[in-house]
């Protein structure tokens, strides 16, 4: 049957009432949800945290000791739990990007509403993918379950942004919690900012938490916290450097906590109690077949998690998998696993520095004296890893380490740990075809704006996968040092390949280059933009001088979104940003470029700004003109 056929067919089993076998009617569910906050709670044992109200949820309802929120930035983070599905998988990893839905999916509202649900989101959205017309009978700050049509079950979504981190560095901030006795983590410096930020990050989880008790309290004197199921979750870990962005635990773990009235407490995970917890492992990909579960209804088979609670719980899963992409305006490719006690970090770009320059991260006092003190040689080793070199992969024993700071992949008693995750890392790229491995700008070139990248990209022929996928781990494995099989992908048909063989050589530095740089040169005339701007990189950064002007000239022309992409633009500027000083002979050109194409989204418009503020910088250069603003993230 047509997929679009299966999909009529299962929206109209779902406008069947919801089914009922131990209540008369159907629960209401409530989202409270709050920003870049992890488990920094009184109730999940921090003594330094003031959280009241959570704290008084989680003594009549479960606590979850392993959620994960599959990506550690909020966009990416809203686009898993909004699909039910892997953005990996979809093409929206990418931060503020906007990719059209999959064919044959629909996003959970949809469902719900489907199944007769009034459905409202208060307020924030922030998704990666293109939101159908109808997903929400109301989406704003105005959305409330009281304007429902009368006996219609409820869905609704309450979020804060207290916490989030452009909250934390808010200037002139009374403080309320003693700086002198928050618990920093140890890969941060002991400075007064930094110390003042934590502060500042438990003040504001402190504010949040009254907001969260204002929404209980408003439930309760509606007379509907008998028959509602509430949820509070995080969107992602603290945001703070090194938490927020980064696939770490400490980036994924958020707080959740459910409460079932005694009405619906058959719906209620096994083992429910009173002030309990739960070591089961749950991510935001199953928060979407638990909604459905809850109201009686079997997830589909577009939904990729597992139901955790409802008349359709699933199996826990071994695993729970996080990923990093494009933060902002800069490019990264890293993906993570958990087993719940084991962390493990696959880096496909060690070439990148963790302390990459993001505009809106270096807004926080914590990142600046944080990177100045790396500068100045400062900083214990502990300190100091954040700005090195990244290793090709990591391992971390949550118990004995919670902090994440001993890199455990290459000690001989934890290789069975290590090749385990390895392994399941692997198998999730393969079953969701990760298209992470597709430089931004290519897949925009082959989707367009009106397919999904699922869609432009599930043939063989559109994403050999498999070849992609050996060739980048490769690439990125530098104990692999002969450059041979990256030289011979260069002249590879198939642009993704021609484009690992480019970062296969850049990796390997000037020996890299070297070994490929006349099929090097030729790719300078290459179909696809990537790799164009790849191979223009590589020489610049590693090959003869006498190429730099060719490698200047080529990254300015890319350079301009109006005439290009603004994912090219993006990856041609990261790369002029890349050569430093070499760049100088073309900085009036760089000047001169427009900052943004009208025909972009907004939401993008402004990673282009960033990076001509940071190069100009850099080149001693006027700041240019239209500085970008901030858009909260």
């Amino acid at each position: 049957m047509h997929p679009r056929r299966l999909l009529l067919l299962f929206l109209l089993l779902l406008f069947i009432p919801p089914a009922t076998t131990h209540a008369e009617t159907p629960p209401n569910i409530l989202w409270l949800t709050s920003e870049d906050n992890g488990p920094q709670l009184g109730c999940y044992g921090d003594k330094y945290a003031r959280t009241p109200n959570l704290d008084a949820l989680a003594a009549r309802g479960l606590r979850y000791n392993k959620a994960w929120s599959n990506a550690p930035v909020c966009a990416p983070a809203r686009t898993t739990i909004i699909s039910g599905r892997y953005p990996t998988g979809d093409g929206g990893e990418h931060m503020r990007s906007m990719v059209p839905l999959p064919a044959g999916t629909l996003l959970y509202p949809q469902l719900l509403r489907a199944a007769g649900y009034y459905c409202t989101n208060n307020s924030k959205e922030d998704y990666n993918l293109d939101k159908p017309d109808g997903t929400w009978d109301e989406s704003s700050a105005k959305a409330h379950y009281n304007k429902r049509p009368a006996n219609q079950p409820f869905f609704a979504v309450f979020n804060t942004t207290i916490s989030h981190e452009s909250q934390i560095r808010t200037p002139g901030h009374k403080l309320v919690h003693d700086p002198a006795a928050a618990p920093l983590p140890p890969y941060h410096p002991d400075t007064p900012e930094v110390r003042h930020d934590w502060a500042q990050y438990y003040d504001k989880l402190t504010e949040m938490d009254q907001e969260v008790g204002r929404r209980l309290k408003e439930l309760d004197e509606s007379g509907l916290a008998e028959t509602t199921i509430v949820f509070y979750y995080g969107d992602h870990g603290a945001g703070m450097p090194r938490s927020k962005r980064w696939p770490y635990n400490s980036g994924l773990q958020v707080p959740l906590i459910v409460y079932f009235p005694p009405k619906y407490a058959h719906l209620a995970p096994e083992g429910y109690q009173a002030g309990g917890s739960t070591d089961r492992l749950v991510s935001f990909v199953d928060l979407a077949p638990t909604l459905l579960s809850l109201i009686g209804k079997d997830a589909p088979p577009f939904l990729q998690g597992r139901a955790f609670a409802g008349a359709h719980t699933a199996p826990a899963p071994e695993f729970l998998h996080g990923f990093r992409g494009r933060m902002d305006e800069r490019y990264d490719l890293v993906r993570s696993v958990t087993d719940g006690r084991f962390v493990y970090m696959r880096h496909y770009m060690p070439h990148l520095p963790y302390g990459q320059h993001l505009g809106y991260m270096f807004q926080m006092p914590t990142a600046r004296v944080w990177r100045d003190l790396a500068a100045a040689g400062k900083l214990n080793a502990d300190q100091r890893h954040f700005w090195e070199p990244k290793p090709v992969e990591e391992l971390y024993e949550l118990q004995s380490d919670p902090w994440e700071i001993h890199n455990l992949a290459e000690t001989p008693e934890h290789q069975k740990s290590l090749n385990t995750l390895r392994k399941a890392l692997e198998n999730q790229a393969r079953q969701v075809r990760d298209l992470g491995f597709i430089p931004e700008a290519e897949r925009l070139r082959i989707s367009g704006n009106q397919q999904s990248p699922r869609d432009a990209f599930q043939t063989e022929a559109a994403y050999p996968f498999e070849a992609v996928f050996d060739l980048a781990s490769r690439a990125s494995r530098y104990s692999d040092a002969d450059p041979t099989p990256f030289v011979n992908a260069l002249s590879h048909p198939h642009p993704i390949m021609r484009y690992w063989g480019v970062l296969g050589l850049q990796m390997r530095g000037a020996a890299g280059v070297q070994a490929g740089h006349d099929r090097l040169l030729v790719l300078f005339g290459d179909t696809s933009p990537s790799v164009r701007i790849a191979a223009a990189s590589a020489i610049g950064l590693h090959g003869p001088s006498s190429d730099l002007l060719a490698c200047l000239a080529l990254l300015v022309r890319e350079a301009d979104p109006t005439q290009s992409s603004q994912p090219a633009a993006m990856e041609a500027l990261n790369g002029l940003d890349a050569l430093d000083e070499k760049a100088l002979p073309v900085k009036d050109r760089i000047a001169a470029l427009p900052l943004r194409d009208p025909n972009t989204p907004k939401r993008l418009q402004e990673y282009v700004v960033r990076l001509h503020e940071k190069i100009s910088t850099d080149l001693g250069m006027p700041a240019p003109a239209g500085k970008n603003q901030d858009t909260g993230k």
